[in-house]
């Protein structure tokens, strides 16, 4: 009988370390929410909560794809700069009269290889991922406005903006988009192998050797999601926008990180989700679209979202000390 309440006792023991991990990012969204909708009726609306999660969906994706840079302990600088050349090469190939899914296809390839570079480099060279993808970030980047002469690509079919611009049953076509990618991510890194090496990657790079993970090969397949996944975000900018902008995703890198770290991921790499991520990518969306109710200039909301990395950061590492 001693037992069985000691048991009982140490189970209903309440760890907020745990529980933060898990709710955390909920319970900052929805106080943002709350805060917000007292703050300006217009708000929290039908109308602008579909718009910010519209707003969120880029960040949402180059999110996903940060993730598995950040669960390796690295990072990827160059999910904008991918996201921009992916836009404009898929354009060109319209321009060209290739078909429209064509083309599509091959932008997704286009981001994947760009994506699968990172991973080389990163585990060929034994340069840090910060060294890397800064460096390809301006190469990418260049490229662009090389293609483009820096100048917007607007002569592709409009039929194609139609596939992410235009929606079903009122619920806008790039929603259902990310949630189908959203799934299939989450998917693959709750039931795959190759997932869970990118975790003991992450987690501890020795152990993971030692257990018979393929560093080199899990590294590459980590940064060739994350340009898969930044690709797509750049197909689903071209519609957003109405062009392919040279100059598309500039300083999304910083949403990307902010996106994953308010998430709960850990820059120690080995701790992070989809969902967490998902939610970190709307929190930012939410508080864009706040301050542009409230119309606080772009540079503040710069200024903002370096705070709430940090904060986000440092509230983690806090956390866990604690919950140890």
């Amino acid at each position: 009988m001693k037992f069985f309440s000691k048991k009982f006792s140490y189970d209903k023991k309440f760890n907020f370390s745990k529980f933060w991990e898990k709710f955390g990012t909920l319970i900052i969204l929805l106080s943002l929410i709350i805060i917000f909708s007292f703050m300006s009726p217009f708000f929290f609306t039908v109308n602008n909560l579909v718009q910010i999660l519209v707003q969120s969906s880029i960040f949402m994706l180059i999110g996903m794809g940060e993730l598995f840079a950040i669960l390796t302990a690295g990072i990827d600088l160059s999910v904008g700069s991918i996201l921009a050349l992916t836009g404009v090469f898929t354009a060109k190939l319209m321009t060209l009269g290739i078909p429209i899914w064509i083309s599509i296809l091959v932008g997704i390839l286009i981001g994947a290889l760009l994506g699968s570079f990172n991973g080389m480099l990163v585990a060929f060279t034994g340069l840090h991922p910060f060294i890397i993808t800064l460096g390809t970030m301006n190469i990418y980047r260049g490229i662009t406005l090389v293609i483009t002469e820096a100048r917007p690509i607007f002569d592709y079919p409009f039929e194609y903006n139609n596939i992410f611009s235009g929606n079903i049953y009122g619920i806008p076509n790039l929603l259902i988009i990310v949630a189908i990618v959203a799934l299939i991510i989450y998917l693959f890194t709750k039931y795959t192998t190759w997932a869970r090496n990118i975790y003991a990657l992450g987690g501890n790079r020795e152990a993971a050797w030692l257990s018979g993970t393929r560093i080199n090969l899990t590294t590459i397949l980590a940064f060739t999601l994350s340009g898969l996944l930044s690709g797509i975000a750049g197909l689903s900018m071209i519609a957003r926008v109405g062009a392919a902008e040279p100059l598309a995703g500039s300083g999304y890198e910083l949403f990307a990180i902010a996106s994953t770290v308010i998430g709960g991921t850990s820059f120690f790499g080995g701790v992070g989700n989809v969902p967490g991520t998902l939610l970190g990518a709307i929190v930012i969306g939410v508080i864009n679209n706040a301050l542009n109710i409230f119309n606080v200039p772009t540079f503040y909301q710069q200024i903002l979202t370096g705070v709430i990395i940090i904060a986000a950061v440092y509230a983690n590492k806090v956390i866990i000390r604690r919950g140890e």
